[in-house]
């Protein structure tokens, strides 16, 4: 049997070193536990309407992850841009989408953002920068690296944030994207959402090569793993890769090393993981309980008030239900409107 190729050594890439977590204020640890928690809510309503018959075809859910794009949130300006893959709720309401109209999508209703055509994974908001959750595997790679070029070209100091799985990283178009934007040093970060399973596919029986970070050593892209389920680490490591886009560097991949507490989608009963696996993650790393134990512990706030707010947070994603269920059906004369463009 052949030996199994070498991982590559830190002397064959673009050094880079993980920064530690970074020191958050009261402020900004009370925002990233919110906006987690709102994340967290709705999924959870996402996933009751789904059970009851009020969402219909896939509805991938984001619950564990919600470190990530909250701390990468808190690294960019405006103007800045998001794009991901189909798990793409918590990316809509962490780029300020109303709870009431991603939910109205959802339910395929003429008042949410994609006018009730898109559903959960096709809906986009040009006023948030949000550029969509897409359904081909990898494909928003191409169209995240394109939203870099124009960037570049344009001459805005304006970054990308591409998003896709570790499933997606097996893509050929990925190293395609990879190859451009280091050939024009397009000002794009690559954020590989590893959450350890492609569908119901276990990392290492995908991938020959499981260090994510280092998937651009052969075009010299800068990569480093970082803690998904620590947004103080994840703000950090966003802040590097921000500034080393700005400064004209070029691409820069982060591996966050994440993980989703549900199935693949709403019709995974995930069995290819033991209960224990998943009880396991949430009792030690769980994100939003990390914020919640720092802000107690620092006595930035009371746990009345953390109850109080996501009381509030809870009234709020009640009120997006409502919203959605209320909102009209479209009309089947709007079948063949907004196709295509016109300008």
């Amino acid at each position: 049997m052949a030996a199994r190729p070498k991982q590559v050594s830190s002397k064959t890439r673009a050094a880079q070193k993980t920064p530690k977590p970074s020191k958050l204020s009261k402020e900004e640890e009370l925002k990233a536990y919110c906006d987690m928690l709102l994340i967290r809510r709705f999924e959870e309503k996402a996933g009751q309407l789904y059970g009851m018959g009020f969402i219909g075809g896939f509805c991938h859910l984001y619950i564990g992850q919600e470190a990530v794009v909250t701390g990468m949130q808190m690294s960019i300006g405006e103007g800045d841009q998001v794009i991901t893959g189909y798990r793409d709720h918590g990316h809509m309401l962490a780029c300020g989408m109303e709870p009431g109209g991603v939910m109205a999508e959802l339910t395929g209703r003429s008042n949410g953002y994609s006018h009730g055509k898109g559903g959960s994974m096709h809906m986009f908001s040009k006023e948030k920068n949000f550029f969509g959750g897409h359904g081909i595997v990898g494909g928003q790679a191409s169209l995240g690296t394109g939203l870099a070029f124009a960037n570049n070209y344009r001459d805005n100091d304006r970054v990308s944030l591409t998003y896709f799985g570790d499933g997606a990283s097996n893509q050929g178009q990925v190293y395609e994207c990879f190859n451009m934007a280091k050939l024009w040093k397009l000002p794009v970060i690559y954020i590989i959402e590893n959450n350890r399973y492609a569908m119901g596919t276990a990392v290492a029986r995908a991938s020959a090569f499981t260090d994510f970070s280092q998937r651009g050593a052969s075009f010299a892209i800068p990569g480093i793993k970082v803690d998904g389920m620590d947004v103080r680490a994840v703000k950090a490591a966003g802040d590097q890769a921000v500034k080393w886009c700005r400064a004209g560097n070029g691409p820069y991949i982060l591996e966050m090393e994440t993980y989703r507490y549900r199935g693949h989608s709403m019709s995974d009963p995930a069995k290819y993981r033991s209960k224990d696996e998943v009880q396991k993650m949430r009792a030690e790393q769980d994100p939003i309980e990390q914020v919640k134990q720092r802000i107690i512990a620092e006595k930035l706030a009371s746990e009345d008030e953390l109850k109080a707010m996501d009381k509030k947070i809870r009234t709020i994603i009640g009120n997006a239900a409502e919203y959605a269920q209320a909102g009209p059906v479209p009309d089947a004369s709007e079948l063949y409107t907004d196709i295509l463009l016109d300008a």
